[in-house]
This record gives C-alpha cells, sequence and structure tokens, in this order.
C-alpha cells in the first residue's frame, strides 16, 4: 500500500485545519525590540454555523481544497479464455471416418513433479468438442489395439485435428467339419506378422473368444487357435486391411473324447484314477485325474494308460474328425 500511495502526484496528505503558509511568509517570529512579542491570543473557530445562519461558502481556490486519498482498487488479469478444439480420426488418408469404438486422451507435454504423465481430460466419442486454456498438450486416441498420438498448440483460435488411424478388425471362429465350436472350448491367439517369417513374433491378444471383434493396426498377423488344452491347435497367416471387418473361420481336425475306467463294459467309472494320453511314438499329450476325463485331441492314433489303487490299465485308440465319443478301459 505505501508504494501504492508514493506514486501518487503528491508527497503527503494534509490535516483538515492545516493551511499551507502564505507566499513570502517565514516560518521564523520577525524581529526586532530587543524581544518576543506575545502570541495572540488564540481565536477558536467551528465548523457549525451558528443558528439562523445561512451555510457558509467554502471559498475556493487551492488553499481550501483538502487531498483526499484515491479509493483502492484490485487490477485482477483477466482469465485467458479456453481454446475450443475438434478431434477426430479415420482409416486413413481420404477414407472413411472411425465413427465409433475410439478412446480420447489429453496429456500435458511434461511428467508431474512424480515423473508421471496423468491425462488431463478423456472423452469416448467419435468427433469429441472439447475448450482447454492456451498451451501446448499431447492427444492421444485408441481404436482397439490401433492408437496415434501427435502435439497440439493452442493459442488463439479454434484447432481441428484429424488422426490416421490405419485399422482393421478381426472376428474368428472354430469348427470341426461343418459344426461351429462352442464358446468356451475354443479360444485365439493372434500375433503379428506371418507364421513364416524368422524371428519370434509379438503377441497383441490373447485367449480371443468366439465372436469377438479385434480391432488391430493393418498388416499380417498369425491366429494360433486353441481347440481344448491338448494338441488341437491350427495356425493361419491373415492380412488386416484398414477400414474393414475381416472374417475367419478356422477348422479344426479333432474329435472331443471321453476316458473311462470300469470293471464291467458299461459299468461305472472308478474315480480317483490317474490318466495319460500318448502319441505312438510315447509323447505326452494329456495328463489328468479324475473318473471320465474329457480331452480334445487331434485327429490320429493315440493310446490311453490308466492308474487306480496300484494297477495300470492301458489300450490304444484312434481319433476320427468330427466323432465324439467315450473310450473304455477295463480294470482287469
Amino acid at each position: 500500500m505505501q508504494r501504492f500511495v508514493n506514486s501518487l502526484p503528491f508527497s503527503g496528505l494534509m490535516s483538515p485545519g492545516q493551511q499551507p503558509p502564505a507566499p513570502g511568509a517565514s516560518l521564523m517570529s520577525p524581529g526586532g525590540g530587543g524581544g518576543v512579542p506575545s502570541p495572540p491570543a488564540p481565536v477558536m473557530q467551528t465548523l457549525v454555523p451558528p443558528p439562523g445562519a445561512p451555510p457558509s461558502q467554502v471559498p475556493a481556490g487551492p488553499a481550501a481544497t483538502a487531498a483526499l486519498p484515491p479509493s483502492a482498487t484490485t487490477i485482477t488479469p483477466a482469465a485467458p479464455k479456453d481454446i475450443p478444439l475438434t478431434l477426430s480420426a479415420r482409416y486413413g488418408r481420404d477414407s472413411a471416418p472411425v465413427n465409433g469404438g475410439v478412446v480420447w486422451r489429453i496429456y500435458p507435454v511434461r511428467p508431474d513433479i512424480t515423473g508421471a504423465f496423468r491425462p488431463l481430460r478423456e472423452d469416448r466419442s467419435a468427433t469429441p468438442n472439447l475448450a482447454l486454456p492456451p498451451g501446448d498438450y499431447v492427444v492421444h486416441v485408441a481404436f482397439g489395439l490401433a492408437s496415434a498420438a501427435k502435439t497440439v498448440h493452442l493459442r488463439n483460435e479454434p484447432v481441428r485435428e484429424v488422426f490416421d488411424l490405419p485399422a482393421g478388425g478381426l472376428r474368428i471362429e472354430g469348427r470341426v467339419g461343418d459344426v461351429r465350436i462352442p464358446n468356451g472350448q475354443i479360444a485365439f491367439d493372434i500375433f503379428r506378422g506371418s507364421q513364416f517369417e524368422p524371428g519370434d513374433k509379438r503377441q497383441v491378444a490373447s485367449a480371443v473368444a468366439t465372436g469377438d471383434v479385434v480391432v488391430v493396426p493393418e498388416g499380417t498377423y498369425h491366429i494360433v487357435s486353441n481347440y481344448g488344452d491338448s494338441n488341437a491347435v491350427v495356425r493361419s497367416d491373415i492380412r488386416v486391411q484398414p477400414g474393414k471387418l475381416t472374417d475367419i473361420t478356422v477348422t479344426h481336425r479333432a474329435a472331443m473324447i471321453m476316458l473311462k475306467l470300469v470293471s464291467d463294459r458299461g459299468g461305472e467309472a472308478l474315480a480317483n484314477t490317474s490318466w495319460t494320453v500318448l502319441t505312438p511314438g510315447g509323447d505326452v499329450i494329456k495328463e489328468t485325474v479324475g473318473a471320465f476325463p474329457r480331452v480334445v485331441l487331434a485327429e490320429g492314433d493315440y493310446r490311453a494308460i490308466a492308474r487306480n489303487e496300484g494297477r495300470t490299465f492301458e489300450r490304444e485308440f484312434k481319433v476320427i474328425t468330427g466323432v465324439d465319443g467315450e473310450i473304455e478301459l477295463l480294470a482287469r
């Protein structure tokens, strides 16, 4: 406040009763006569006029003007206006727009004090209209497993940004012959690149269920189809094109087999039986425990070994594509 007062055009404030000295007057008493004359008696004045007297007029002029302090005023800088930002995505240059399924996130260009980038805003509409304070931001858009990001500069004018997302969709199902494999019995893993290309492949999705749509960047992928949890596995290469949904049918040559250890043909299965299924060459395909386990096996020849109460039984059998059934072993 003192700095604010010092900046005013006068150096101080005058008391209401104080009058400035007349021009040429001295603040010292005049000399002469060897003595100091006694000061005149003070004249008492009042600001209240006597009763019935007209109100006195205040003489004009600089000597009669009291200097009053100006009213204190707080000056607040105007807050910057938010800048409109419109976002949209398309499948590529001269391609159709992406009209759903996208997730937009707005990040600062610098991390916070913990070193992390935390989103300032999130929107799931196809073409969001946002308003942000002027500044620089990183805009990230995700569409399934495809994504893009760019830095956006907001100054004084509205900004419109279009993101290219060259991506397509995959929808997969499995069949045995003409029969669709039920959901829950089959799952799909998706890897980037062809299965015939050298080197390790990066997995982009796992345990994809029948009928699920997976959005991935355009390119070549190979699919690993797992029917059951043993050796019924099929690998397929596919090509994903931007803006298109590709339906894929994977055909398995396999069947579901139920194993039973019985005392008599057609009898009750014996509990607490340990099972091992092997190829003719001795490779272990499946190990399990139970009275009548079910196992999906690829077409071919096998040998089943059952162990119960210290005894071992075995039998050879054949799996035919699409022919589900049960294999009985006699505990004799």
